[in-house]
This record gives structure tokens, C-alpha cells and sequence, in this order.
């Protein structure tokens, strides 16, 4: 429920877009319409800062539980607003929600599950993610559509996108139910028990134990030398699952879709498909992960997305339309959604010693954040700077980078024990 509520108030806002900007006056203002893309990307990064810290000092499930309630907060103010500075507030409060569950939930995954299948059940994650971004185009399309060709723009401009943002009350009321009935983290339960023991027994503190108790509620402790390098990998890992550009896509879908020819009707519909190809290919994740591995998949899919942004920032250049843009836009989610989806998230997950995971986990989800806001942010302004193609040979160089880096830094972690 966690990604599932990730999924939708994160892409909502995408199908929204066109009518809220005419309701608020903003049409003409990139700036406010990056402003108003970001609010919710600029909560999610408070929310991803505290997560860690909170978690590894109250527990995993209270913290679940709190972004339930601030998703369903979230979703009733956001479609009530009729102030724009209130709209952003409301969103921000939506995007607190999805930093915690987005740090949150693949760790706590993570750590109840068999190291066997962790891959698979982490990547679940994501799958709940990419269902969550489809609902949430299955709902925009549907109220965008939902009267006459005459009335549709009047009522879409003073309701439709409204009730985008409404819809997400029922699922959100949902997850706050459910998390009653989860049990606390094992790992949680563990370093809590060994902190008691440590502040009881003093001096029978190991290295590890007092890296949890002196440090474990500090950031320093991640800066160790120990720790710099899978800090680093962990950071870098982040940061690129959000500057290769693919989320622009569900956040900018109206201009990417314009841009290649269709007007608003066939804008939804091709959503509606990326999304379709969005949770396929997840699925396809869910089988390839433990059999080819995390490494595998992050060199192939910043290696494809590097292929298709260069073809496909080609293509706008040349002015190409119709039916072969879908196709590369299709593609380029589809390699995503098997590869940096699902993989970026279950490297995260794995890759810090048990004393750490909670800041680290939190200090790269906030890291991913940052880069999500830097992304969404900049895509107006470099897009009417560069014009479609400029900024998708701009993702391309990105993705060639990370391809680099990742051949050199990131190791295979399938089948081994968190421990390990």
C-alpha cells in the first residue's frame, strides 16, 4: 500500500496538470509550473531526511503509519484548496508521505524477507509502485473524459482535476487500516534489544553496538572511511534512477506527447499505454532479478536508456511524429521498469550493514529525491531552452556515465544474506 500510494500521488499531479494551471492562472509561467510540479518532490525529501532517524528510533511500522495518514490528509486538501499557495501546501504534505513510504517500505521489506527471494519481494515494491502510477492515468483519463466535448474543458478546469486528487482517499484510508495489522521489523526488534543490552552493560559494548548507540542517531556515523565507498555507490545508484530522465515522462506527459503530434485525447490514451507497458515489464523485473542479478540489470538499463533518449532526441529533431515516438517512449519505459525501477530500490535495500540501513536507506532516498526535484524542476526551462531533442541527448550523456560507473563500482548482491 505503501508503493501503491507512492505510485499514484506522485503521477496524479501529471494528468491534473493541464486544468489546475488554467484554474490557478499559470498556464503562461513555467516557473510556477515548475513550482508547482516540485512542491510535493520538496516533501518528499523532508520526509525521506526524517525517515531514517525516526524509523531507527521508534520502528518502522509507527512511521508506515504515519504516511498513511498524511496520504489521506494529503489527497482530501489538495482537490479542496482554491488557493494556489494552500494547493502547494496540501501537496507538500502528499509528498512528506511519499518520502517515508518510499524509504520506508523497501526496508522494511527487505527485512523480513528470506535472502532466497529478497529480490523478488523487494521488487514488489516497485510493482505496487508502476500499479499505483497506472490507477492513477486510468483515473485522469476517465474524469478527463467523463462528459461532452462542449462541457468537458469547464467542468475539468473547475472539478475533473479535483477528483484526481480525491480518488486517493480510499486507498489511503486503506493502508492506514492494514498497518495495524503488520508486525515491527525483525531487524528493528534486533538493534533495539543490543541497545538496551549496550546501555545496561557498558562495557560490553562491541564496535558495531556502539555505532548504534553513540553514533546510530547521528549522520556521521555514515561518513565513516568504512562506509564512503557504499555510501557513494548507494548515492550514485539514486541520484541516476531519477536524472535518466524516464520520470519526466509520467510528470511532463502532456508537452512529451504534444510535442509528437497528439492532441489532448490521444495524450491521455498514450499515458494509459506507457503505463500498461510500465507495470508488464515491472513484472518481468520481478522473474529476471534473482535470475540475472541486480548488476546485470543496472548496466542494462542504463546502457538501453542511453540508446533510445539518443534515437529518440534524433527523432525530435527531425521532427518526427506519430506512431514511432510512442514506440521509443514505450521502449524506454519498458527497459526501465525491468531494470532501474525495481533494481535501484532493492540495491538500497541490500547493500548497508544492518547499523546503518535506516539513515543510510534515508540519506540515499532523500539523495533520490533531490534528484527527482532537480529533474522535474528543470524540464520546463531546459525544454523550451533545448527544445525536445537537446534535453533527451542531454539524458542520454547521463545514462552513458552511469553505464561507466556502475561497469567499474556496482557489485552483485543476488542470494546473499543481509549480513553478507
Amino acid at each position: 500500500m505503501g508503493g501503491l500510494l507512492f505510485g499514484y500521488d506522485w503521477v496524479v499531479i501529471g494528468g491534473a496538470k493541464p486544468f489546475y494551471e488554467l484554474y490557478f492562472g499559470i498556464s503562461a509561467s513555467p516557473v510556477m509550473q515548475g513550482v508547482a510540479m516540485t512542491t510535493a518532490l520538496l516533501g518528499c525529501l523532508f520526509g525521506a531526511m526524517v525517515a531514517g532517524g525516526a524509523a531507527d528510533r521508534y520502528g518502522r511500522k509507527p512511521l508506515l503509519m504515519l504516511s498513511a495518514v498524511l496520504f489521506t490528509l494529503s489527497a482530501v486538501a489538495t482537490g479542496m484548496f482554491n488557493d494556489f499557495t494552500l494547493f502547494n501546501i496540501a501537496r507538500f504534505i502528499g509528498g512528506v508521505g511519499i518520502g517515508v513510504a518510499s524509504a520506508l517500505s523497501p526496508m522494511y521489506i527487505a527485512e523480513v524477507s528470506p535472502a532466497a527471494i529478497r529480490g523478488r519481494m523487494v521488487s514488489l515494491n516497485q510493482m505496487t509502485i508502476v500499479l499505483g502510477i497506472l490507477a492513477a492515468q486510468i483515473v485522469n483519463m476517465l474524469l478527463a473524459r467523463e462528459t461532452t466535448v462542449a462541457e468537458s474543458q469547464a467542468w475539468n478546469v473547475e472539478l475533473g482535476w479535483r477528483w484526481m486528487f480525491w480518488a486517493e482517499t480510499l486507498p489511503a484510508a486503506l493502508f492506514l487500516v492494514l498497518s495495524f495489522f503488520i508486525p515491527e521489523s525483525p531487524v528493528f526488534l534486533k538493534l533495539k534489544s543490543e541497545r538496551e543490552k549496550s546501555e545496561n552493560n557498558p562495557s560490553n559494548d562491541t564496535l558495531e553496538v556502539q555505532l548504534t548507540t553513540a553514533k546510530g542517531k547521528s549522520y556521521f556515523a555514515l561518513f565513516a572511511p568504512k562506509y564512503r565507498s557504499v555510501l557513494l555507490l548507494g548515492l550514485v545508484i539514486a541520484v541516476f534512477q531519477q536524472w535518466c530522465g524516464t520520470n519526466v515522462i509520467f510528470n511532463y506527459a502532456q508537452e512529451i506527447f504534444v510535442g509528437a503530434g497528439f492532441n489532448v485525447d490521444g495524450m491521455f490514451i498514450n499515458i494509459v499505454i506507457t503505463g500498461v507497458a510500465n507495470v508488464l515489464f515491472t513484472f518481468v523485473a520481478l522473474y529476471t532479478i534473482e535470475k540475472w542479478g541486480r548488476r546485470t540489470l543496472m548496466l542494462l538499463g542504463a546502457g538501453g536508456l542511453g540508446v533510445i533518449y539518443l534515437t529518440l532526441g534524433t527523432c525530435y529533431f527531425l521532427g518526427l511524429t506519430g506512431f514511432m515516438m510512442v514506440a521509443l517512449v514505450v521502449a524506454a519505459i519498458s527497459v526501465y521498469a525491468m531494470t532501474l525501477g525495481p533494481v535501484t530500490w532493492t540495491l538500497l535495500a541490500e547493500i548497508f550493514p544492518n547499523h546503518i540501513r535506516g539513515l543510510a536507506m534515508a540519506t540515499c532516498t532523500f539523495a533520490l529525491w533531490m534528484g527527482c526535484c532537480t529533474l522535474t524542476f528543470s524540464f520546463p526551462s531546459m525544454n523550451a531552452a533545448l527544445g525536445s531533442s537537446g534535453t533527451f541527448w542531454i539524458y542520454s550523456a547521463i545514462c552513458c556515465c552511469a553505464f561507466v560507473f556502475l561497469w567499474y563500482r556496482c557489485p552483485e548482491t543476488k542470494g546473499k544474506e543481509l549480513e553478507e
